[in-house]
This record gives structure tokens, C-alpha cells and sequence, in this order.
């Protein structure tokens, strides 16, 4: 396969070309940068007039406080990031009155709300009828909490059950770039790509060649990419040069110079689907990074998950929905399984996704039922940890209470802020029994969680407020299936590189880091 990609590339030098019209990212950033801060100047310049110019009004700003506060309180968002506004209105009354009310009555972010709202009302029928009763059945007759579990994936989101078909844990980023090409290479239909990170590069270059000549062939193609990471790493003319090789090409929210908390919405997701028979999902990007062609921190260490057969239909109609909200969309049920597939059964999957505009925190409460379900082990691997008081807790109680309780997090970080805020969680967890890693070799970006031998999640869920509260996410819930077993394998495999971190470790940590890192804790819930 190896010697096929370079084939694939050598064949075609027209790469993805940086023209006139394109401004170099290092501008782009600049330009972004200046008209924020000419933003939060004028709101500093207003607040400024107000204390100044109209004195008489300071009367009314403990009266305003206090309004703010009672709507703070009694809205449905996390306590930890009403406390972080809370905090930010006390330290600078009358600013942080206006960057709350900015923030929270933005019309965007209202307007992409009502647009979540319909269209899941209108592809809600859609998922009704994927719904199989007898395997709900089955996994509430199989065990009590595991039926609770499907239970509530199926009334919040109406995710439904699916016997697993042809699921294959792949436990390298190379090991799952191979897989894909091959399978791309098989397509008849349609390809659907979502991407939260697209980089130019020899994996790109490799998936790009064999979209351009499925096109040819009369595949339909359609590629979405996160507009925040577009914005840093794609040309200004993507979209039109993808449009010209006949792949149909969505930006999902472009990154715009406008203080907004829609913007702060990006679509982590990574969703590959064909044909409707094989789905992907996972922590991999398509950069060069995730299959170590190109090293940035150390070895990277990523995981991906193969689904195929029925449960796809769930992937296919995530990707729809979230494509038809960037415009006016329709319901697509020709993309959708006409007949059951008859692969062998392998246990249970449940596909789901987590969007920050339905009030459910959907990757949040998976993760806590697996916690509070297990009985022996509660393995996790994630990039970041940064979490609220009822996640904290819940992982304490399980050690607590004499379950095996293991995180590994990377050693060599990619934003060292975010690194050293991690690290701030390590002494209450240690402390109450869990046991805390970091993968030597380098990054560790893959998200798993598996408990007991049966239970396992792979996904693009960090164990971090964005992934839990702000982006838009997605995983695949297994039980009874070898994924739940590959990724206890996997674990093990990465327990060898990894060291354990103990108070006395903990302790060592240089000062500075300690100290940005309870800084930063303060306000993680904001960013």
C-alpha cells in the first residue's frame, strides 16, 4: 500500500496551490488579531465612559449585578462555567457585564441555535426509523445499566442500537490511513468527508487523488472542514479549488475578525463515510502528523474505529444534518440503507454525536454511565483533562471505591497552557486513588474509554470542557464487541511507554507551570 500512495502522489503534482489571491496565514492571523483588539477596545473605551462620564449610573451597576447574577443562576449551562463569569463580572463589574450580555444575546449564536433546532426536528423521522426494537430490547434484557445507557441515547438524541457489524478497532494512524485509501478506492456512490483539521501533505495528497478520479467516475464527493482550522491552514480559495475537481466543498462556521461565542462552536468532529457501508471515526485529522510523516511532538499516538453495516446510516445522517445547517438544507433519505445488512454480529454499537446548541451534554453523560456501570476497570487515553467538579467526583468515587482507575495523557504537549492546566487536576485525582500517566514517545491524541472488557468508546471526545460543553463531537459507543477488547489491548500497549505520575512527581513540576496552570484553570471554562 505504502509504495501505492507514492505512485498515487507522483502521479499528480497539482497540489493544492497558494495563489495571488491568497494571503499568508502569518497576515491572516495578524489582520484577525488587530481588528479583535480594536473590539475589546471599544468595549473597554465604553466602560470607560460610563464610569467616568456617567457617574450617576455606577449607582445602578450592584442592582444590574445582581439581575445578571439571578439569570446566571438559574440558566441550564455548567456551574463551572457560570462560576467562571460569575468571577470575571465580580473582578471588572461593568466590562464584564457587557462581554456577558455580548456574549450570551448574540444574534449568531441565536440564530445558529434555532437552525440546530429545525433541522433536528426535520431529520428526527429520519432516525425513528433506523430504530430496530428488538435490539433495544435485547440491551435492556442483556444488562440493566447498558439498557439505560441505550435507553438514553435513544430519547435525547434518538441514537439508535445496532448490532455491530464488521467493527475494527485501528490502533496506529498509519494502520487506519491504509484501510482508507483501500476503502476509498472501492467507492460507487458517494464519499462523505468532516474534518475538524485538513493540512496539505502526503496524506492529503494521497486521499485528494483518489476523490478526483472517484469524481470521474461519477462518485459523488462531498467534503466539509472546520472554518477556525481552514482559516489557519487551507488556502483562501479552497473551496473553489475543490469545487472545480467536482468535490462539493462546505466551510463549516468561517472564522471571522468578530468577537462572538458562535465562533467559539468549531466542528471537531471526523467522520468518514462510504457508500453508506463503511464508516470512520476517531481522533485522526488528515495531516501528516497523525500518521507520523511528519513529527511535531514526538511520536504521535492516535486511534480510529471501522463501522460497517446498519449503524452507518447514524454517521450518514450526523454528516447530513450538520452539512444542511451551513445553508438551507432537505432531507436526504436516498443516501440512507435500503435493505439490512447481512454481515455477522459482534455485540452492540451505538453511534452518537454531542452539539453545544440541544442543552444535553450527550459525550459528557455516556462517559459518566460507563464510570458509574463499572465493576473492575475504568481505563482512559486522552490529549487533555480538564473538567468539572461532577466529572472529577465521579472518577474519585469509582477509585474510592476500589475500582482500577487509569488516565494516561501525553508527555510532550502540543499547547503547553492547555498542559499545564491538565496537570492541575493531577493532585485531587492521585489523591483519591486514580492513577495518572503520560505517554512518553510523545502526543497522545487518541480518546478512549473502556471499562470491564465490554464497555468501550472511541470517538473525537477529549476529556476537556471543549469537547464536553463547546464543540461539536461524535463517537461510537461499543459493547460485547472485540473494540472493547482491542482498546483494553491498546491501553495496555501504551501503559508500557508511559510513567505513572505520583505526588512526589507532582511536586517537582516546575513552579510556573503550576502557577499558569491554576491561572488559566480559572477561566478553562471560557475558552
Amino acid at each position: 500500500m505504502k509504495e501505492k500512495v507514492e505512485k498515487l502522489i507522483k502521479k499528480d503534482k497539482d497540489k493544492t496551490k497558494t495563489t495571488e489571491n491568497n494571503r499568508p496565514v502569518w497576515l491572516k492571523l495578524v489582520l484577525f488579531g488587530v481588528l479583535f483588539i480594536i473590539q475589546i477596545a471599544v468595549l473597554f473605551f465604553i466602560t470607560t465612559y460610563v464610569r467616568d462620564s456617567l457617574g450617576f449610573l455606577l449607582v445602578l451597576i450592584p442592582l444590574i449585578e445582581f439581575l445578571v447574577f439571578i439569570y446566571i443562576f438559574n440558566n441550564m449551562s455548567n456551574p463551572m462555567y457560570k462560576m467562571a463569569w460569575l468571577l470575571l463580572i465580580i473582578a471588572l463589574p461593568v466590562f464584564g457585564i457587557l462581554i456577558y450580555l455580548y456574549a450570551n444575546f448574540d444574534y449568531r449564536q441565536r440564530k445558529t441555535r434555532r437552525r440546530f433546532a429545525s433541522l433536528f426536528n426535520r431529520y428526527y423521522p429520519l432516525y425513528e426509523n433506523l430504530v430496530d426494537e428488538e435490539i433495544q430490547k435485547e440491551l435492556a434484557h442483556e444488562v440493566a445499566q447498558v439498557g439505560l445507557t441505550s435507553e438514553y441515547l435513544l430519547r435525547s438524541r434518538n441514537f439508535p442500537a445496532y448490532a455491530a457489524q464488521g467493527v475494527q478497532y485501528q490502533p496506529e494512524g498509519m494502520i487506519h490511513f491504509e484501510d482508507m485509501l483501500v476503502e476509498l478506492e472501492k467507492a460507487k456512490k458517494f464519499i462523505f468527508l468532516e474534518y475538524f483539521i485538513l493540512v496539505d501533505g502526503y496524506m492529503w495528497q494521497a486521499i485528494l487523488q483518489i476523490l478526483k478520479e472517484k469524481v470521474k467516475e461519477g462518485v459523488e464527493v462531498r467534503l466539509m472542514v472546520d472554518g477556525a482550522m481552514a482559516f489557519a491552514n487551507l488556502p483562501d480559495d479552497f473551496e473553489r479549488q475543490m469545487e472545480g475537481y467536482g468535490i462539493n466543498t462546505r466551510i463549516f462556521m468561517p472564522l471571522k475578525p468578530i468577537f462572538s461565542p458562535y465562533q467559539n462552536h468549531r466542528d471537531h468532529r471526523k467522520i468518514l463515510i462510504i457508500d453508506g457501508e463503511i464508516a470512520y471515526t476517531g481522533g485522526l485529522n488528515i495531516a501528516d502528523e497523525y500518521i507520523n510523516r511528519k513529527v511535531r511532538f514526538g511520536y504521535w499516538k492516535d486511534s480510529a474505529v471501522k463501522i460497517q453495516g446498519d449503524a452507518v446510516d447514524s454517521f450518514t445522517l450526523m454528516f447530513l444534518e450538520v452539512w444542511n445547517i451551513l445553508e438551507d438544507g432537505y432531507l436526504e433519505e436516498k443516501y440512507l440503507r435500503e435493505e439490512k445488512s447481512d454481515l455477522p454480529r459482534d455485540g452492540y454499537v451505538i453511534p452518537y454525536d454531542d452539539s453545544p446548541y440541544d442543552y444535553e451534554d450527550t459525550g459528557k453523560e455516556v462517559y459518566l454511565d460507563i464510570i458509574h456501570q463499572a465493576r473492575k476497570y475504568i481505563h482512559v487515553t486522552t490529549p487533555y483533562l480538564i473538567i468539572d467538579y461532577e466529572m472529577q467526583s465521579a472518577l474519585s468515587y469509582a477509585a474510592k471505591s476500589g475500582i482500577d482507575v487509569k488516565i494516561v495523557l501525553p508527555h510532550i504537549p502540543d499547547k503547553p497552557w492547555v498542559f499545564y492546566t491538565s496537570r492541575t487536576f493531577y493532585k485531587e485525582l492521585i489523591e483519591a486513588g486514580v492513577k495518572i500517566y503520560e505517554f512518553v514517545p510523545g502526543f497522545l491524541h487518541a480518546k478512549t474509554f473502556v471499562s470491564d472488557d465490554i464497555k468501550a468508546v472511541v470517538g473525537t471526545i477529549n476529556m476537556d470542557y471543549r469537547s464536553l460543553y463547546l464543540h461539536l463531537e461524535c463517537g461510537a459507543y461499543f459493547y460485547q464487541t472485540d473494540v472493547s477488547r482491542q482498546v483494553e489491548e491498546d491501553f495496555q500497549n501504551i501503559l508500557e511507554d508511559s510513567k505513572e505520575i505520583t505526588k512526589e512527581i507532582y511536586q517537582d513540576f516546575p513552579f510556573h507551570q503550576r502557577v499558569i496552570g491554576r491561572v488559566m484553570r480559572l477561566i478553562a471554562p471560557l475558552l
